[in-house]
């Protein structure tokens, strides 16, 4: 128990003379032994990875997850060392109830029908969404955790021993200064008409009294700039280690694009597949003469009133009425059989008229300079 009572007395001496001398700092009144330029370069660039990395993982962490509750309940869970149970994404939940709703309006409805194909893409949707929330958190986020919880605490523990290092050379360089005013104020020659014999023997005494503290002084500043020194390297070497730190994140910042690259193609490929399921339901059997993508054009059926109209009708020589053209979207492709048509694009913007005598399953089309009959049965015309 006595041991305890002295070392936090001790203790207690060294933490107020540290608070005195970074009080006099502070103040102007007392000298302060500056790092070299190395290493003050060296806990700046440090700062600033930590300042950066902080705003980073926190931002991540909000584009991961937006929700301010659920971050919450994870940072327990974390802290709790439990498992954070899985949660249903907004896509999931939207296509579980897109398949609800259709369950109650009919699946043989047409709007039951596509909720049921909608719902079903959704879950997808939020199945890849959840797989690239998994793998962010765990090449992205864990790493920039692991820096913040782990190295910087350990940077930051060897900091603050460096500082008080720092302070205690300080205060063993003022004490040798104090020391050896006095021992020279000691060592003065007195005044021999003003001294006593007995003045001399007190002089000497004390002259050797302040020569054994300038010695103590002495030790001690020796002592406490080793200790500095010792963990002055100590510091720069782990802060020397942030260039590694670097890397490492790079690494993880290539990973996390990755993923990212990864989860929007897929989200892409879904969503394309979504809208040709939903035009396939929407017009189930194309017209036979369609050459859809993959269709071989040897394979559409002849119609023989479009040859008698190729013999009769010259498309250079039609001309669009002043009133009665519309804009047509092209639902699908279409390779013309000869000169008298034009081929298409799905999903391209045409101008179409019609011309006395033409069969009304054909229409005349334009795309800038060209011209050429289309089937209607291709087209949707718009207003």
């Amino acid at each position: 128990m006595d041991f305890n009572v002295k070392k936090l007395a001790s203790d207690a001496g060294v933490f107020f003379t540290r608070a005195v001398q970074y009080t006099e700092e502070k103040l102007g009144q007392a000298e302060k032994t500056e790092l070299d330029a190395h290493l003050e370069n060296l806990i700046a660039r440090a700062d600033c990875t930590k300042n950066w990395t902080e705003k980073i993982f926190r931002q991540t962490e909000v584009l991961l997850q937006p929700n301010p509750s659920a971050r919450i309940e994870e940072f327990f869970y974390e802290k709790l060392d439990r498992k954070i149970p899985s949660r249903t994404t907004n896509a999931e939940l939207l296509g579980q109830y897109m398949q609800d709703a259709a369950k109650e309006f009919g699946a043989g409805t047409p709007y039951g029908s596509t909720l049921i194909t909608v719902g079903e893409y959704q879950r997808r949707l939020g199945g890849a969404e959840r797989e690239f929330l998994q793998t962010s958190a765990i090449n992205f986020l864990t790493p920039l955790r692991n820096f913040l919880e782990g190295d910087w605490k350990t940077i930051s523990k060897e900091r603050r021993l460096l500082e008080n290092r720092r302070l205690d050379l300080d205060v063993c360089k003022a004490r040798l200064k104090k020391a050896k005013l006095a021992e020279a104020k000691a060592a003065a020659a007195p005044d021999f008409q003003e001294t006593r014999p007995r003045n001399y023997v007190l002089s000497a005494s004390a002259s050797a009294l302040w020569s054994e503290e300038v010695d103590k002084a002495e030790h001690e500043l020796r002592v406490a700039q080793t200790e500095f020194d010792r963990q002055a390297e100590v510091t720069r070497l782990l802060l020397e280690g942030i260039s590694s730190t670097h890397v490492n994140h790079l690494r993880c910042l290539h990973e996390f694009v990755e993923a990212q690259a990864a989860y929007y193609a897929q989200c892409h490929k879904h969503m394309q597949d979504l809208q040709k399921e939903l035009r396939v339901s929407a017009d189930p059997s194309p017209p036979s003469t369609a050459t859809l993508p993959g269709a071989s054009p040897t394979s559409r059926s002849p119609n023989p009133s479009n040859a008698l109209e190729s013999s009769t009708l010259k498309i250079e020589e039609v001309k669009p009425p002043a009133t009665g053209t519309r804009k047509a979207k092209v639902l699908y492709d279409y390779d013309a059989a000869d000169s008298s048509e034009l081929s298409l694009l799905a999903d391209e913007l045409i101008t179409v008229y019609t011309v006395p005598g033409m069969d009304p399953d054909w229409l005349i089309g334009e795309r800038g300079n060209q011209k050429g009959k289309v089937p209607v049965t291709y087209l949707e015309l718009l207003s």
